[in-house]
């Protein structure tokens, strides 16, 4: 058993307390981890809030790392102690009919199939002040050390520096691939991102990756603005600032409104308008944000009528165990560039002001 910092969220609504947790030795099938680096999600703070669909407390959040091997349980077989990882919050079991088709990157041990809080053999390696302690998504990032199964981690270049690839887990990867992978966008396109939070911006990097000819980013801040330019985005909107609703502005702005549009914010009014913002005939809408769990979304069945597609992603389409690391290798080669979607580096133990930088829209 290992002695570790942990970061427990006991309760919705409360912030983390840092705790010393014990971690417990992989069993069969499972890797222990020593985590170097873990970026903060918008998921992660559903979680926080009490939005995340089927979590229990106490918990250790997280779900977006990057670490070193320490040991694993008897039959694992991909990867050994002293290897390099990122952790997968979208498993990969290689056997399930999801995993067989080589269109689907879903997997059937997903938490959105079967709850990740234990591990497959429904019990947990926390354990903090005698009390257990719950999983997220198997992975639990917010933990010096973490125990996962074989089918939620990948193996990556031993040259990969962990504090930037550890956004390869879930950020970069959904909205980079949501263009890449899910709107396959065609060269000489026009797109709009709607949200400019590290999905949003990496959506904006994968449009610009396929060739799109105009990039239209939408967001309230207008702080983003100049980080969402740099990436590629050739337009800037503040819906704000706009007379007319933003589907509107965008139409006109583009004579039949957008070949692909993208919603990265988790807002349902914000949802419709990326779908009427897209052309009515030919336009692929992508939901890259999450509502807040039990929401629902009032839809105008004629925005569909004529022909548009509203699609949503999963870790942008990728088939987590044998794309990530290839997306690491593309990072190496310098295909795109990860380092400035990273606004801030703190140390573990202020994971709650990161919070505060995340809701601020810092």
């Amino acid at each position: 058993v290992i002695r570790c910092k942990a970061a427990v969220a006991w309760a919705a609504g409360h912030p983390l307390s840092i705790e010393e947790v014990e971690v417990a030795p992989p069993k069969a099938g499972e890797v222990r981890i020593k985590l170097v680096a873990t970026g903060i999600c918008r998921t992660d703070d559903h979680l926080l809030q009490g939005c995340f669909p089927n979590a229990e407390f106490p918990v250790i959040p997280g779900h977006e790392g990057a670490g070193i091997v320490e040991s694993i349980g008897e039959g694992v077989t991909s990867v050994k102690p002293g290897d390099k990882i990122i952790l997968l919050c979208l498993p990969q079991c290689g056997e399930c009919s999801f995993c067989l088709n080589p269109e689907s990157n879903f997997c059937q041990k997903s938490h959105l199939s079967e709850q990740q809080n234990l591990l497959p053999d429904k019990t947990t390696r926390f354990t903090c002040k005698g009390k257990q302690i719950h999983h997220f998504l198997w992975v639990s990032t917010f933990s010096e050390y973490t125990v996962v199964p074989e089918c939620a981690v990948a193996k990556i270049d031993p040259a990969a520096p962990l504090d930037k690839v550890c956004l390869l887990g879930c950020g970069f990867s959904t909205g980079y691939g949501a263009a890449i992978n899910t709107a396959q966008v065609k060269p000489g396109s026009t797109c709009a991102v709607f949200g400019l939070g590290g999905v949003g911006l990496s959506v904006v990097m994968g449009c610009k990756a396929a060739g799109a000819s105009r990039i239209i980013a939408v967001d309230i801040n207008k702080d983003k603005f100049a980080k969402a330019k740099e990436l590629g985005a050739t337009d800037c909107i503040n819906p704000r600032d706009c007379k007319k609703p933003i589907q509107e502005v965008l139409t006109e702005m583009t004579g039949q409104g957008v070949d692909y549009s993208f919603e990265a914010t988790g807002h349902a009014e914000t949802m419709i308008a990326a779908l009427a913002s897209c052309n009515i005939s030919t336009g692929i809408c992508v939901m890259a944000g999450e509502l807040d769990s039990g929401s629902e979304i009032s839809l105008d069945p004629t925005l569909l009528l004529i022909g548009r597609t509203w699609k949503g992603t999963a870790l942008g389409g990728w088939k987590t165990r044998d794309c990530i690391p290839r997306l690491v290798s593309s990072y190496l080669e310098k295909k795109f560039n990860l380092d400035l979607l990273i606004t801030h580096t703190l140390p573990f133990a202020k994971v709650n002001e990161g919070f505060e930088l995340l809701r601020a829209g810092k």
